[in-house]
């Protein structure tokens, strides 16, 4: 996904040679929009399949398809040998890459905070969009080298005429091995414990907290979470898309910046971003993720204009500071993201929910970030329409956290607490009656508890 983001000035003049230039960059913009119209489609039908069968069977699916599809694009012909049809295929492996991604990120998400710590919850979900932002420096970065290395060997046009195959191609060999890996992980306790209580109760007195939905009652019980969760991941969406994708761009377009600079810049932002989301991840553990959540939010308000007009004056130090000052506010948002999802759904249901909540926001409002941002400057003219755009969300956002109630500390909803240490057992076990996170009608305890039943 990074890759084509950053590769998207020279993808225009590969797949649409022989159209209006800004024509042209919004038709490759809406190839990286396109795949995310699919993601819902994919979280719909991978989510609620692995709350049936299991978080890891469907995990390993989903990094399959994606390694598949990526390097397809690689093999793709150019508009120059094929003609502008070339645009349909290359579209829909963009759409399979969002199928795919539309399991893949709530998924990841669900199952590491099954495995972490009540206390910890937040820090070990931000390592997965830490590890996220690594991914995107590292596409950028393959992105700089592979133009550094084929122009200086074969000229300024080496990466239009075949070295932008190069990243994508490298996708088959690193997804044989991300499949080798994710072969080799357990499942998820917290779902093999939801999974038992649910087949030994009597179905007819099992409370619906432990019970899988369909995508029908999922909207029906749980839609003020729903909404809650589309609000912020909307905001959240729309600011990580607008720094990691649209930004480079932005600044090689409007002020003239080179791509290979762009490059190196999104790298060095985003390897400080994978570090301060760690950091606001165990932030949220501290103070809960409604302060980092509100601090995320009113942060866009403060810094995008300021970041927008820096960004215009086409230096190099302008460069690094919009992008550092976009990283800050992004990566609160990010840090909370992956446990929160998690925090508002039960057990039994959480895969589902989460995917479809996340896919639906992240789709319509974070990945279509790049193309209605070129939109809006093409129709508008106006150079700060897109910070205005993120804007919007973030104040939506607002409302949203004010609404939510806080979940760090506490058991994941259908699922008994967890500790890392021996000592931590025995507090929770001493002061269970007196703590205010625990309550015991949330857990899946044994078949014949008041507390499962309804």
């Amino acid at each position: 996904m990074g890759v084509y983001g950053y590769l998207a000035v020279t993808m225009t003049a590969v797949f649409t040679a022989g159209m209006d230039q800004s024509l042209g960059l919004v038709v490759t913009l809406l190839g990286f929009a396109v795949s995310f119209i699919v993601r819902p489609l994919g979280g719909m039908v991978l989510g609620p399949l692995g709350d049936k069968i299991g978080r890891r069977k469907v995990l390993f699916f989903t990094i399959a398809l994606m390694s598949t599809a990526t390097t397809l694009i690689g093999v793709l012909p150019t508009a120059e040998t094929a003609g502008l049809w070339v645009i349909l295929p290359l579209y829909a492996l963009k759409m399979i890459q969002g199928f795919s991604t539309g399991g893949e990120y709530s998924g990841a998400s669900t199952y590491i905070s099954e495995f972490s710590p009540d206390n910890r919850r937040g820090f070990m979900t931000a390592l997965l969009n830490s590890g996220s932002q690594l991914g995107f420096a590292a596409g950028a970065g393959m992105v700089a080298l592979t133009s550094a290395i084929t122009t200086s060997y074969w000229g300024e046009d080496a990466m239009l005429e075949g070295g932008w195959r190069i990243p994508f191609l490298l996708a088959l060999p690193l997804g044989i091995l991300a499949v080798v890996l994710r072969s080799k992980t357990p499942e998820s306790p917290s779902f093999e414990v939801s999974e038992a209580a649910s087949e030994e109760a009597d179905p007819a007195e099992l409370h619906p907290m432990f019970e899988r939905h369909g995508l029908k009652d999922l909207l029906r019980r749980y839609w003020p979470m729903i909404l809650i969760g589309v609000a912020i991941i909307a905001a959240d969406g729309s600011s990580s898309y607008m720094l990691a994708s649209y930004m480079p761009t932005f600044i090689e377009v409007e002020a003239g910046v080179r791509a290979a600079d762009t490059a190196v810049a999104a790298v060095v932002v985003l390897l400080v971003q994978a570090v301060l989301i760690a950091l606001f991840g165990m932030l949220s553990d501290k103070i809960g993720r409604r302060p980092v959540y509100f601090m995320a939010a009113g942060g866009n308000l403060v810094v995008l204009f300021p970041a927008f007009t820096i960004a215009q004056l086409g230096t190099t130090w302008s460069l690094y500071a919009a992008l550092f000052m976009l990283s800050i506010p992004s990566a609160m948002f990010l840090a909370n993201t992956g446990a929160v999802m998690a925090e508002l759904f039960p057990t039994a249901s959480r895969y589902g929910s989460v995917g479809f909540t996340h896919n639906i926001a992240i789709s319509l409002f974070g990945g279509t970030t790049p193309l209605f941002s070129q939109m809006l400057i093409n129709r508008t003219g106006n150079a700060y329409a897109p910070a205005m755009y993120v804007m919007f969300f973030s104040i939506i956002a607002l409302f949203a956290i004010w609404k939510m109630r806080e979940s760090s500390h506490r058991p994941l909803l259908g699922s008994v607490p967890v500790v890392e240490e021996p000592e931590e057992v025995e507090d929770l076990v001493a002061n269970q009656d007196s703590n205010p996170d625990i309550g015991t009608a949330t857990m899946p305890l044994t078949p014949d508890s008041e507390r499962v039943r309804s």
